[in-house]
């Protein structure tokens, strides 16, 4: 049974834009493509949504952005992650794996007197 994509929570994709330019210098399509994949196809991305994103991350110094040429030879605007960004990245991804320990421990808890 075929599942729909999730969309992207409010407020996770600049710690996902980051996680992804830790890889390599990227521009957008890259981006998408490699959030996608490394989600298993489960998430769904939309253009407007991360480029909203990466303008935010690019006005506060967290990424940077230059000019270049794609393997299809056309003109895209590739980013890479800044030394500012990967200290954000990394303070961000331990509050969200506090956070996703903590909704876990919550969403599957059993009730009192429950059977398991």
């Amino acid at each position: 049974m075929a599942t729909e994509p999730l969309a992207v929570l409010k407020g996770t994709l600049d710690v996902l834009v980051l996680k992804a330019l830790t890889w390599q210098t990227m521009h957008g399509f890259e981006i998408t493509a490699w959030l996608e994949h490394q989600s298993g196809r489960r998430l769904a991305l939309e253009d407007a949504a991360l480029y909203q994103a990466l303008y935010r991350l690019e006005k506060r110094g967290l990424v940077a952005a230059s000019w270049g040429v794609t393997d299809a030879n056309r003109r895209a605007r590739y980013y890479e992650i800044t030394k500012a960004g990967r200290a954000s990245l990394s303070e961000q991804t331990a509050q969200w794996v506090r956070y996703a320990e903590t909704m876990n421990d919550i969403l599957l808890a059993s009730p009192r007197g429950a059977r398991s």
